[in-house]
């Protein structure tokens, strides 16, 4: 096995981690992970790459990106929940505490995300 391979096979499992992680903590972005996790797969072992397309995770957050360059309507909707339901958690308690620059810093990854979501990723409607 060359070197070349065992690198990607190796990225791409840090980024499968970072990316499941991600669909926990919204923190972590997902789909940049997953996408980077199937450019590496598919550059390092077929089988891995036929593996990781075929999950539920990667069929549930990537799938319509990749095939669409969009994603479904209810995705982005869940998507935007979890993270203003946990980053609003993460302010409320900080700004109970009388932390500002944390508090500031979470509201405007939290608008990043928001304007991402809404204007930056197509809104597919329908499963077609």
């Amino acid at each position: 096995m060359s070197i070349k391979k065992i690198v990607f096979i190796t990225l791409g499992c840090i980024c499968l981690a970072l990316g499941t992680v991600g669909v926990v903590l919204p923190i972590l972005p997902t789909v940049p992970f997953y996408l980077a996790t199937a450019f590496c797969f598919a550059n390092s072992s077929e089988r891995l790459h036929n593996r990781f397309v075929n999950t539920v995770l990667y069929k549930k957050h990537l799938q319509s990106y990749v095939e669409r360059r969009g994603m479904l309507l209810k995705t982005k909707v869940s998507i935007i929940t979890t993270v203003t339901l946990l980053m609003g958690f993460g302010f409320f308690i900080m700004a109970r505490k009388g932390i500002r620059v944390p508090c500031i810093i979470l509201a405007v990854v939290w608008v990043c995300h928001i304007i991402y979501f809404v204007f930056g990723v197509k809104t597919i409607r329908d499963e077609e």
